[in-house]
């Protein structure tokens, strides 16, 4: 086991090394969103200004630059496209934090190490669903956890973050930069926001399995793959968490609505007005399609409407936010223009014309607009 859990606040975890923690390692905590005051955050976020170097806090001091990314599944390649095209046009910032949900868990880390993994990104335009994941059996499928087996895309995860991945993590989180993955604590039913350059700076030899387990568990759809289980103790007590989907609990994240951003940036010393940029990988209009009266046709029709319903909220949410905070704001979605259809969960051709999609917009600068639809820019 990686970490001994003490609860500290009803929206804390604190995760502490069990063989002689050290203080700096101390102060990862892992974060349900709820009524966090900002100096609880910037403690979570950035070490202690008396213990920061001054290198690292001109780092801090700079301009800012933020990047959500998504759930969406296959749709994931349309972000992975835009994040490449805009590598191209030669115009993409670096990020000080990156946020990944679901298939954006899969695009963040990458996304945060900058242009030079942008062929990690290409990862959506070369498997298929034969690929990621492995048919369970039909006769013992209600006495599992998911209809599916996970082996596949847990090996191909493996494959991706390895330990070079790894150190360029952490070499960036001591910088000052932060990667965060959402999963969601289906035991608690809440959302957790993992802070993985913390986790890959720890120096732990179990970082680079937990780092994996995080991004496995926030693309883990609830039922269809299998949930990642996290051994932890608390009051001597050992318990397995069951962490799933992000997008269980929210499909696209930054901060919680209660922080005030700009007491974070103000005790930072950010330079000029941050810019959050949002990939929501999906569409936001919906499609009719006449629904089998039957018990899956109607539950799968119902839980994708509250899916893109719930992304669209998250959207306007994090809308609110930056302009209450002060922060520009970016959005693309994919275009109502674009109607192909997936033949299967992860159809290559789908997503290659997704990615392609994408990156062309990425590229000539048509991806962004500066409100979600339907708002009057303030």
């Amino acid at each position: 086991m990686l970490y001994k859990v003490a609860l500290r606040h009803p929206f804390e975890i604190r995760f502490q090394k069990n063989c002689k923690p050290r203080p700096k390692f101390q102060a990862c905590r892992v974060h349900v969103f709820g009524a966090m005051s900002p100096h609880l955050i910037f403690r979570t976020c950035w070490p202690c200004r008396r213990l920061t170097s001054r290198r690292i806090f001109r780092e801090y001091s700079g301009e800012h630059h933020y990047l959500a990314v998504s759930g969406g599944g296959a749709r994931g390649a349309y972000g992975a496209g835009v994040l490449v095209g805009w590598s191209e046009a030669g115009t993409r910032p670096e990020f000080t934090i990156v946020s990944g949900v679901s298939t954006g868990a899969l695009t963040a880390p990458f996304a945060f190490l900058g242009s030079d993994y942008d062929d990690e990104l290409k990862v959506y335009s070369k498997y298929s669903t034969k690929d990621l994941v492995k048919k369970s059996n039909a006769l013992t499928v209600f006495w599992r956890d998911s209809a599916v087996s996970s082996a596949p895309l847990r090996a191909l995860i493996a494959q991706y973050i390895d330990e070079t991945v790894l150190r360029a993590v952490a070499e960036e989180h001591r910088r000052g930069r932060r990667l965060w993955i959402a999963t969601t604590n289906l035991d608690a039913g809440r959302p957790v926001l993992w802070n993985v350059g913390e986790i890959a700076a720890s120096g732990s030899p179990q970082a680079l399995e937990l780092m994996r387990d995080v991004v496995l568990a926030s693309a883990s759809i609830p039922g269809a793959f299998p949930p990642v289980y996290t051994e932890v103790e608390v009051d001597g007590e050992r318990y397995d968490e069951m962490h799933v989907d992000g997008g269980t609990t929210t499909q696209v994240n930054f901060y919680p609505i209660g922080i005030d951003w700009r007491e974070i940036t103000k005790l930072l010393g950010v330079r000029g007005r941050p810019t959050v940029y949002v990939i929501r990988n999906a569409s936001l209009d919906s499609d009719y399609r006449p629904v089998t009266p039957r018990i899956a046709s109607i539950a799968g029709s119902s839980i994708s409407a509250l899916i893109r319903t719930q992304g669209i909220g998250d959207m306007y949410r994090i809308y609110l936010g930056a302009r209450r905070d002060r922060v520009d704001y970016r959005l693309t979605f994919i275009p109502p223009e674009f109607t192909a259809e997936p033949k299967e969960m992860f159809d290559p051709d789908y997503m290659k014309s997704l990615f392609e999609l994408g990156r062309q917009r990425g590229r000539d600068g048509a991806a962004w607009q500066n409100a979600p639809p339907g708002v009057k820019e303030l």
